[in-house]
Order: structure tokens, then C-alpha cells, then sequence
């Protein structure tokens, strides 16, 4: 079979997928309900009620589970692996992260965490637990041999728990760009520097709040966006409503120009952050009018993560109570 072949026959099995994804009016029905007995109950209208159990305490593994069988089906008939561990690696990383904050915690005698690693990662949580327990690194995949050792001394030299955290995020893009080099469609190269860009972008309102100055700012930055991290850093002592303007050359800063800094810090970065992971999904939509082009997989794969997300969202604000509105704003754009 040849490759467009293999494409071909991919892109229909995720055709006959998409009737599975939650459109827009079962959200807006979750979102209307009363209360979480009404939210789960149009749940248990959909896919996700085979991994549902009695009353909403364990809703996170019932997504979590859906999100992994997901992923495993992909496996099954996508010719390149690298598209689905794409979407495991950041939660490889994210478990890197529990794990050794859970070893510094544990050297000054606290406890560790397990409960908030997540097994949707392509490494097995107990064997990624082992290694990094018993440091053993040298054959952990994703450059995790070379970083996870850096950590460590890092910790040791300075207990900078940020500079830490920076050092794998940055990892986990590199590990994400590689993968997806090694397929090599540039619709998925554009897709990864959008993700770097949106990060970036991310980071630099987060940090703009703590009055950093350009040359402090552009450590939080990653390398492999469409923007150099020199070129961003200087935002963050421009107001806002000005970064869509400096950056209307590259498809994120069009992107960001729509939003109006309306002086509510919390309310502006709910919407930055659900337009940059709306745009991320635009930069691969068009691949959904050819019926052999690889992007259809991280296309549906990064609609379903949002799927997830707009669900959990949904949920805890039924347990807390909060204003539908506020939760309409946080609500992410659909594959569908």
C-alpha cells in the first residue's frame, strides 16, 4: 500500500469517527443543565458514557479513558506512530515533572505525589517512575536522558523549581518538533511553530504581570516558533492591545489582534489562551479537504483534546457554582 494509500484509508476511519465527537449543541446542553447530575446525564448520552461509574467523582478517568482509547485506536491504523505520540509526549512530560518534584519532595521529607501522573503518556508511568527513581535515564526516549540529569543538578545547585519547569517545557517542544520532522508535511511543521508561538505568547502576559524587563522576559521563551524569543521579549513592557499589532506579519499576532485588553487580568488571559488554542486548530482545518492529507490526524486528535477540555470545564464549574457566561468565554473551538 502505498503511502497515499495508507493516508487515504486513515482519513476515512477518522470520517467515520467524527459523529463520535460532541458537537457544539451537547455542550451547550451540558452547559445549561442543572447542576452536575445534568451535565453527566447528556454524558451519558455520548461515547464516554462506557467509562462513566455511579455519581461525578470520577469523571477525570472517565476522560482521561476516553482520551487514551482514543489514542490507542489511532495507533492502530495511522502509518506513522510519531502523529500520536505528538499528543502523549507533553503528558510524558508532565509526568516527568510530578516525578521529580516528587524526589525533591521526598529528599526533604515529604511526600510524593503519584496520584497526579496520568498514564495517557507513550512511556509507561511505572517504568518511567522506576527509571527516574532509581536513575536510570539512559534509555528514556525524547531527549529525557540528557534533561531529566540537568534537572537534577539544577536542583541541587540552585532549588529553581521555574528554571526546572523551563528546561522540560523546552524539551517537550524540541521532542514534538522532532517527531513531527520526521514525518516531514509542512502543514504539521507550520502546526508545531504555531504551538511554540502560542506558548510563548502565553508566557509573556503571565510574566509581563510580574513587571520582568525584556532581557529577564526572553529566558521563559522556546525556541522553534515563527517568532524569535528576542523578538517577543520586548512586548512585555507594551500594553497588550498593541502585542496583535507589532506581530501582524505572523499568522498568531492576526490571530491575537480580536481580543480587547479590557483591563481584567484573569478575564484576558482565559481569552488568550482559548484563542490560541482555537488557532492552533485553524492552522490544520484545511487538511480536512484533502482525503489523504496526514494533518487530518492531529487535526481530530487536537479537536478531541479540546473536546476533553471544554467537558472538564464544564463539570467543575457545575461543582463550583460558576457563572455560565464565564464559562461560555472559556470554552475552546470544536473539531465538529
Amino acid at each position: 500500500m502505498s503511502r497515499n494509500e495508507a493516508y487515504g484509508y486513515a482519513v476515512a476511519r477518522i470520517r467515520a469517527m467524527e459523529p463520535l465527537l460532541l458537537d457544539a449543541s451537547q455542550l451547550q446542553r451540558m452547559l445549561d443543565a442543572d447542576g452536575s447530575d445534568g451535565a453527566l446525564k447528556v454524558i451519558a448520552e455520548t461515547n464516554y458514557s462506557r467509562w462513566m461509574t455511579e455519581g461525578n467523582a470520577g469523571y477525570d478517568l472517565a476522560l482521561e479513558a476516553e482520551l487514551a482509547a482514543t489514542f490507542d485506536e489511532f495507533v492502530t491504523f495511522v502509518p506513522d506512530r510519531e502523529l500520536i505520540d505528538v499528543f502523549r509526549v507533553p503528558y510524558d512530560f508532565h509526568n516527568v515533572k510530578v516525578l521529580l518534584k516528587g524526589v525533591f519532595k521526598a529528599r526533604s521529607g515529604g511526600k510524593k505525589r503519584y496520584d497526579l501522573l496520568t498514564r495517557l503518556g507513550s512511556i509507561h508511568v511505572d517504568d518511567l517512575a522506576s527509571k527516574i527513581e532509581s536513575e536510570e535515564y539512559g534509555l528514556l526516549p525524547f531527549g529525557l536522558s540528557r534533561i531529566i540529569p540537568a534537572c537534577m543538578s539544577i536542583w541541587e545547585q540552585s532549588r529553581d523549581i521555574v528554571e526546572i519547569e523551563r528546561v522540560l517545557d523546552g524539551g517537550m517542544f524540541a521532542a514534538i518538533a522532532s517527531l513531527i520532522s520526521s514525518v516531514g508535511e509542512p502543514g504539521m511543521v507550520k502546526w508545531v511553530k504555531a504551538r511554540v508561538d502560542s506558548e510563548n505568547i502565553r508566557n509573556l502576559l503571565r510574566i509581563k504581570r510580574f513587571g520582568f524587563d525584556a532581557s529577564a522576559a526572553v529566558t521563559f521563551l522556546h525556541e522553534g516558533g515563527s517568532i524569535a524569543p528576542s523578538a517577543l521579549a520586548p512586548l512585555v513592557t507594551e500594553q497588550f492591545d498593541g502585542w496583535g499589532r507589532v506581530l501582524s506579519y505572523s499568522d498568531v499576532g492576526l490571530a491575537i489582534s480580536v481580543i480587547s485588553d479590557e483591563g481584567d487580568f484573569d478575564k484576558l488571559i482565559v481569552t488568550l489562551e482559548r484563542t490560541l488554542d482555537d488557532y492552533c486548530l485553524s492552522v490544520l482545518l484545511n487538511a480536512r479537504y484533502s482525503p489523504n492529507a496526514p494533518e487530518n490526524v492531529l487535526a481530530y486528535l487536537w479537536g478531541k483534546e479540546m473536546e476533553v477540555r471544554n467537558i472538564r470545564t464544564i463539570l467543575v464549574s457545575k461543582g463550583t457554582n460558576s457563572d455560565r457566561d464565564e464559562v461560555r468565554r472559556m470554552m475552546r473551538r470544536g473539531y465538529c
